[in-house]
């Protein structure tokens, strides 16, 4: 048997607990320095919230971390759950726990508790003090939690900029930076609204992990495959985490079941894979971070190499945007209607410049952004060549490198004139290796170097003095 007790948070010890070991006969503690365990101690795990014994009932199957451990309710006596252990493990820290009666998940009371606690908004504070560019917010239910956090991070930014002037100027517009708001997607709350959810944030994280304990364990590949589609539809990053590559915590290698599901990932088109436990607790941290990185590659020179949609991404997006149908409005009247006359134009301009740049098969889209808008949306196109974005802004450009494809660099645009930085971009990656003369390169711009905004799409030759128009194509360049 054993006791799960239901404690106030608030009241817990600041240390750690000690692993706990639970097995079919008995449950045996262990000290943190491995000492030979100790028979006598209770066998006793806490929770952190009140209200557990009042949503737990006898019988109800309890889930550690998804399944990791699982426990049979034996009996309810005050604060104290008496249990029966079914499925032995260990208990870590922190483990996530949920209840399932007569095969059904529960919805416990802490369900209804705010997502963002009086704890949280002390470490949002800490973030935003030190420059953070991204606040991850888990268990996002609604999209009015993404709101109200977004509105009081542009409340404690913004002022920043504006008490600025001088020479400080610059190092209080970098300081006063928004974070950027991801939603972790790891509750059954938040699928049924998750179009509006995807729509508030600026990414999205799968966390696979706790989103597998809420739903049946079949329905997660088809969920996260709905996640995925729903960011690149909204044009928002998403991020797949949770069980990468789980047997890593302790293995050198991984199973070639995990290598499979990598490479499942990146043929969703996801933006990012994030490691959890693999590099933050497991004994192989780079060797981990270098099997995501050689299978996602290899799935991505294997896609570009073999599949024969590679127009899908632009071909949908301009499709979508322009068609009509028997001489009347089609989907493209409605995505016009649903776009600003400014978003309608810069996702024309971004699906043209990617079909353009498959068609010509250019080495690379160069593009000009201020806030990483037109990168995003050529990230979204999937072109078959590298992106390299140029920002004026440190913060932008760490933002952009959670992007697909995109390869950021921070240069001040337009200082002189349009001409004048974008020669100096191809000069700057000419030197680095980056492209190489007589490629062609698709160049696309939404920042001018006065107050109005200009829109454009160039064809260049890359020469031995910066860059060349198609019209004026060397003689040694390749045909295409």
């Amino acid at each position: 048997t054993f006791t799960i007790r239901s404690l106030d948070g608030m009241q817990q010890q600041a240390a750690a607990p000690p692993v706990v070991t639970a097995s079919m006969d008995e449950a045996t503690m262990d000290d943190a320095d491995g000492a030979s365990p100790a028979q006598d101690l209770p066998r006793i795990a806490e929770v952190s919230y009140d209200g557990f014994t009042e949503d737990i009932s006898v019988g109800d199957a309890i889930l550690v971390d998804g399944g990791m451990v699982n426990f049979r309710v034996d009996s309810v006596e005050g604060p104290d759950v008496i249990c029966s252990c079914t499925d032995p493990g260990i208990l870590l820290p922190k483990a996530n726990l949920t209840f399932h009666r007569e095969g059904r998940l529960v919805r416990a009371r802490n369900a209804m508790l705010p997502t963002i606690s009086p704890k949280d908004w002390m470490d949002i504070d800490f973030a935003i003090e030190n420059g953070a560019d991204l606040i991850a917010v888990s268990f996002v239910k609604t999209a009015e939690t993404i709101n109200h956090l977004k509105s009081y991070l542009k409340s404690k930014c913004l002022p920043k900029a504006g008490a600025a002037s001088g020479a400080d100027a610059l190092a209080a517009s970098a300081a006063a930076a928004v974070p950027s708001v991801v939603s972790k997607i790891e509750s059954f709350d938040s699928l049924p609204n998750l179009d509006e959810i995807v729509a508030a944030s600026d990414a999205v994280m799968v966390a696979r992990g706790d989103l597998g304990a809420q739903i049946p364990l079949e329905d997660v590949p088809v969920v996260q495959q709905e996640i995925t589609r729903t960011c690149r539809r909204l044009n928002k990053p998403c991020i797949v985490a949770s069980h990468l590559l789980r047997s890593m915590l302790e293995h050198p290698t991984p199973t070639r079941a995990e290598v499979a599901d990598i490479a499942d990932v990146v043929q969703q088109r996801a933006d990012a894979l994030m490691l959890s436990g693999e590099s933050a607790a497991g004994l192989h941290p780079m060797k981990s971070l270098d099997v995501l990185r050689t299978v996602a590659t290899r799935t991505e020179h294997f896609m570009q190499a073999y599949q024969e949609d590679q127009q899908s991404e632009a071909t949908d997006m301009l499709e979508r945007l322009y068609s009509r149908t028997d001489g009347q409005n089609g989907a493209g009247a409605d995505a016009k209607a649903s776009l600003s006359e400014a978003e309608y134009i810069s996702e024309g301009i971004c699906a043209s410049a990617t079909y353009l740049s498959n068609q010509l098969n250019a080495s690379a889209i160069f593009v000009f952004t201020k806030r990483g808008y037109m990168a995003s949306l050529l990230s979204r196109c999937r072109p078959s060549c590298p992106i390299f974005a140029f920002t004026d802004t440190d913060a932008v450009r760490r933002k952009m490198n959670l992007l697909w494809g995109i390869m950021p660099f921070r240069i001040d645009l337009f200082k002189d004139n349009p001409e004048a930085t974008v020669e100096r971009t191809f000069k700057l990656l000419r030197r680095r290796e980056l492209i190489k003369e007589g490629e062609l390169v698709v160049v696309v711009s939404d920042v001018g170097h006065t107050t109005d905004i200009i829109r454009s799409i160039q064809v260049r030759y890359v020469t031995s003095e910066g860059s060349a128009a198609m019209a004026t194509q060397p003689k040694d360049a390749p045909k295409k």
